[in-house]
């Protein structure tokens, strides 16, 4: 099967993440090609089978970029299966308002750009102190702090459940029909 993986990030730990996903699904036998949104233009989706797209939350919302392409390539994406991979702090822990803020987002996100993914997981992110200058560092130390999160000052501290993102990595691959492109009647 020939898949693509989009991906936006802000620290690094959705690119992280997505090379993972490519790595992972390469390893299991599929073409797989890894970009970065911001580098999509000609871009034909219709060429692969498959489309995971990968995102993070900053502030209630995801990067300008994931949203201009979601937008621009609805339809395409709407043609075929897609995995939609919501990486955010809040998808680390239980607590039920912050999972009603991230199903929220994603409704805005869905409203925002027309495209309803096919699947999503929430997948756990990082603080990655070693990418923050002083101000985010500052406030991401007191957002851990609030959380009752422990944290050493310019240390990151993942929260990325690589076990569980397989399977949900494998769970949906092996979910997509084979032998039909995106687009063909």
């Amino acid at each position: 099967m020939h898949l693509i993986i989009l991906y936006a990030t802000t620290d690094g730990q959705t690119r992280k993440i997505a090379r993972f996903a490519a790595d992972r699904l390469a390893r299991k036998g599929h073409a797989v090609e890894l970009l970065n949104v911001e580098d999509t233009e000609g871009l034909d989706l219709a060429c692969f089978d498959a489309a995971i797209l990968a995102g993070s939350l900053h502030a209630g919302g995801y990067q300008k970029s994931l949203r201009r392409f979601a937008t621009r390539t609805c339809d395409a994406l709407k043609a075929m299966p897609t995995l939609f991979l919501s990486v955010s702090l809040s998808a680390a822990g239980n607590d039920p308002e912050d999972w009603k803020g991230l199903a929220l987002c994603l409704e805005e996100f869905a409203e925002e750009t027309g495209w309803v993914p096919g699947r999503v997981e929430h997948v756990a992110g990082a603080f990655r102190f070693s990418e923050y200058d002083f101000f985010r560092s500052w406030a991401m130390r007191r957002i851990a702090d609030q959380k009752g999160e422990v944290v050493e000052a310019g240390k990151d501290k993942e929260y990325t459940d690589w076990p569980a993102l397989v399977l949900a990595l494998d769970s949906w691959v092996a979910s997509v029909p084979q032998g039909v492109k995106a687009g063909a009647a």
